[in-house]
């Protein structure tokens, strides 16, 4: 079976009011890159990819005029695609949704939130992912209240074969310093942003805990925004959220082969999952964002993962539309695990 997990760049710009693909040649939000272009590129990536079952990290956003499942249902008939149901959790206000596009003849699929739900107190622990989490960020004996601004998809899966197994899509991100009136109050608002990202991990790791815990398998994916050597306030809280929430000194530890490369060197090269461009200095930025992390028990069962980076990938490289699309689709690459369920 072959899982993905694929941030893709503006997808919500590509769907008209119907939520049906929209192919013209408007720009995208995408540099330098038009709808037709966009979308024709993703249609390219997604058959490619052959996938049994795609976490989309910035789907298409729902709200009272618009759905990401029959977004991304369409976009999936007008390109063929055999996965072709949709599934999403908690909608947020962002217009960058978590679903999961799957192939129905092969998965059972159902979004199965656990934890409490928290009301406008919240609640200590692994509370429900659309709920508040009380927790101390900087050690002042007074709980703070941290929201996930994109909460994490937890789904139910069953394969055609009966094996039941659980999934997390997650997105974290630190919000930029908006607003500061200097640079000594940007600093200010970037670190207490940070601090809410790991608070999210934490409740992440939280909820990993209880679920493995359980002896139930578990795979989680999507973009952390984070990683080894990424952060400039690494040092200053001591780890990021990729090793929070991997948590290898814990009871109950996650493998990514990528970030298990990455924190076991400091230097030197490294993989990578996206590229973007740096207005400012005039080139390219690649970095380790986007994971597929899995428990002991799917560890077992012979998972091989891939980044789908053109310019790294033999294959991809020698493929040149596809080598093309991948540039076009969008900023991030799409990671795959085969594994044997």
């Amino acid at each position: 079976m072959r899982i993905a997990t694929y941030n893709v760049e503006w997808f919500a710009n590509l769907f008209d009011a119907d939520d049906q693909p929209l192919s013209d040649a408007g720009w995208s939000g995408r540099r330098d890159v038009t709808r037709a272009s966009q979308l024709a590129a993703l249609g390219t990536v997604f058959t490619a990819l052959d996938a049994d079952a795609i976490m989309v990290i910035e789907a298409p956003d729902t709200g009272r005029k618009h759905s990401t499942v029959t977004a991304l249902e369409s976009f999936a008939a007008r390109f063929g695609l055999r996965t072709h149901a949709a599934v999403m959790g908690f909608a947020n206000d962002t217009q960058q949704e978590i679903a999961l596009l799957y192939d129905p003849d092969i998965l059972t699929v159902h979004h199965d939130p656990q934890g409490q739900e928290t009301g406008r107190d919240g609640a200590t622990g692994a509370p429900r992912f659309d709920g508040i989490l009380r927790i101390d960020l900087d050690i002042d004996a007074t709980e703070d209240l941290v929201v996930f601004s994109k909460p994490p998809l937890e789904l139910t899966l069953e394969t055609a074969s009966g094996f039941l197994f659980r999934m997390i899509g997650a997105h974290l991100k630190s919000k930029a310093p908006y607003g500061a009136r200097n640079e000594a109050h940007a600093m200010q608002i970037a670190i207490a942003n940070r601090r809410k990202q790991l608070a999210q991990a934490v409740w992440l790791r939280g909820r990993i805990d209880a679920t493995v815990a359980q002896d139930v398998p578990l795979m989680v994916l999507g973009d952390l925004n984070d990683g080894p050597g990424l952060d400039a306030f690494e040092n200053l809280f001591g780890r990021s959220s990729v090793e929070v929430i991997l948590g290898t000194d814990g009871p109950h530890p996650l493998y990514d082969p990528h970030a298990a490369r990455a924190l076991g060197q400091r230097l030197g090269a490294m993989p990578t999952t996206s590229r973007f461009w740096i207005r400012e200095e005039g080139r390219f930025l690649q970095a380790l964002l986007d994971y597929v992390m899995v428990c002991p028990q799917l560890r077992a069962k012979n998972p091989r993962w891939r980044i789908w980076h053109p310019l790294d990938d033999p294959d991809c490289w020698r493929d040149p539309v596809l080598r093309d699309a991948l540039v076009t689709a969008s900023d991030h690459f799409p990671v795959t695990i085969d594994i044997d369920l």
